[in-house]
């Protein structure tokens, strides 16, 4: 929820919309992208990676 709030507020300065925005633009492009691939990380490719070395094991009970 920190990444999208934080990401949906520098989009106007990322599409460089209001005052000043054009010096300002290339940081916030930046910063847009590396929230959103960070979080793709560690929501995505860590537990699949996690899940290919540790598969769950199945108990047998008899």
């Amino acid at each position: 929820m920190t990444t999208l709030t934080t990401v949906l507020a520098l989009l106007p300065l990322a599409l460089g919309i209001g005052e000043g925005a054009d010096a300002q633009a290339p940081l916030a492009r930046s910063v847009v992208g590396g929230l959103t691939g960070s979080t793709l990380i560690t929501l995505v490719l860590i537990p699949a990676v996690y899940s290919l070395f540790h598969p769950e094991r199945k108990v047998v009970r008899g």
